[in-house]
């Protein structure tokens, strides 16, 4: 446990709020993942928010699917997404329900529970890689299609909830256009981040696919 953390717990009516307040305000909170084997706390870093059927970037952009329905529903619910057939991505809905905006959270520092987060991230060269990009923050937390639709509103038992912890002074909350989105969205400057911090993953454009000839 980390000494002097704010673990009040983030109610509903926080997510209950339009995405673009509410995916700054997610950094420097903790995200607590119980595990089987234990708890895995991390800081969360960097952010990116999707504003559901008025973002082209948004899974929700063309309407409810049996895939997206999640992020239809009540805020503070986890929407796990399974990508390029290998990596799974973690978001955390917000808005009214039925707005379907959601906040992908991108990166992080495992605070907690390092030693477990290192036996799913064999790779990380160091323990800031561990979380450093949504897929790889997914498999350090141990996070998979198994906890799409878990509320993450702390209770008794929750295998996620998210907590106060230590938010940044806003002189040190950047902001700029998401990682990979192409078309109508990929000018919007929806990407939030902790300036300077190590544990940012690093900014790519979209590259459209070629098709093969």
């Amino acid at each position: 446990m980390i000494e002097g953390l704010d673990r009040t717990p983030l109610t509903r009516d926080f997510f209950d709020r339009p995405v673009l307040e509410v995916a700054p305000d997610l950094l420097g909170r903790t995200l607590v993942r119980i595990t089987g084997d234990g708890p895995i706390e991390l800081r969360l870093t960097e952010v990116e928010a999707y504003a559901g059927e008025i973002d082209p970037g948004s899974h929700a952009f063309r309407g409810r699917t049996a895939r997206n329905s999640v992020m239809f529903g009540p805020p503070g619910h986890a929407y796990v997404y399974f990508t390029y057939g290998m990596w799974h991505c973690l978001n955390l809905v917000c808005g009214p329900e039925g707005m379907a905006s959601g906040v992908l959270l991108r990166a992080g520092e495992v605070q907690v529970g390092a030693e477990l987060s290192r036996k799913r991230r064999i790779s990380a060269r160091s323990d800031r890689e561990l979380a450093k990009g949504p897929a790889r923050l997914a498999t350090a937390l141990d996070i998979d299609r198994g906890l799409n639709g878990t509320d993450a509103i702390a209770h008794p038992g929750a295998p996620l909830s998210v907590l106060h912890g230590t938010p940044p002074p806003l002189d040190q909350v950047r902001n700029g256009p998401r990682t990979g989105v192409g078309g109508d969205g990929a000018a919007h400057p929806w990407r939030f981040w902790i300036d300077g911090d190590p544990t940012v993953s690093l900014y790519r454009p979209h590259a459209p696919r070629r098709r093969a000839t």
